[in-house]
Formats: C-alpha cells, sequence, structure tokens
C-alpha cells in the first residue's frame, strides 16, 4: 500500500516561513508525479505544487515565487519550502501521488490515485 505522511505544519506570522516535508512509502516519489494541495475551511481543495518524473516544477499563480518544490530521490521524500507566507495561505496542506496526469490537468485531484493525511498551516 502507498503511504503518504506530512509534517512540518504550524502557526506562523505574516512574511514567515515553513517547510512541509511528505515521506512516502510503497511508492516511488522520483517514479511518478507528486504535487501539493491545500484546503481551507468552506473551499475546494485546490492544487500548489507539483513537480513531474524530470523533477520540473509547476506552481500555481497563488504561490509562484514563493514557495518551492522538491524531491530528494535517495530519502523517497517530497518538500515544500513556503517563503512569504500570507494569511490567505492558511489551509490543510496535502501530498499527493499520481502514476500519471493528463496534459494541463495536474491541478485536478482526480489524477491522483494516493493522498497524506494533511498539515495545518496557519497564517497570522
Amino acid at each position: 500500500d502507498v503511504q503518504l505522511v506530512e509534517s512540518g505544519g504550524g502557526s506562523v506570522q505574516a512574511g514567515g516561513s515553513l517547510r512541509l516535508s511528505c515521506a512516502a512509502s510503497g511508492y516511488t516519489v522520483r517514479t511518478g508525479y507528486m504535487a501539493w494541495f491545500r484546503q481551507a475551511p468552506g473551499k475546494e481543495r485546490e492544487g500548489v505544487a507539483a513537480i513531474d518524473t524530470a523533477g520540473a516544477p509547476t506552481y500555481t499563480y497563488a504561490v509562484a515565487g514563493r514557495f518551492t518544490i522538491s524531491q530528494d530521490n535517495a530519502k523517497n521524500t517530497m518538500a515544500l519550502q513556503m517563503n512569504s507566507l500570507k494569511p490567505e495561505d492558511t489551509a490543510m496542506y496535502y501530498c499527493a501521488a499520481a502514476s500519471f496526469v493528463v496534459a494541463g490537468r495536474e491541478w485536478d485531484p482526480r489524477q491522483y490515485h494516493s493522498w497524506g493525511r494533511g498539515t495545518q498551516v496557519t497564517v497570522s
């Protein structure tokens, strides 16, 4: 079974930074498509950042220039470095994995077969 476990969430003041990590088991991160999604109360889950099998990152407009996605193949982990955090970044952040993502649909949650339980990020 694939298991994804997020860590690194917490509370931070606006302008601060956090680094999220996603540890994978039963799945090799470098062989698939990985992404971070987030969901705020009362809102739909939205994509934040994704990384393909070649290590190429993609970001949504809301976080481009502030967030950086990366993966460590040796540790089989994925990370999200979040800088210049804003109150609107407050949400539960989820790690997701997909074997394949249709071009242009990287922000469609239905493309991903495995999800972590999430880690809370609160920016005040």
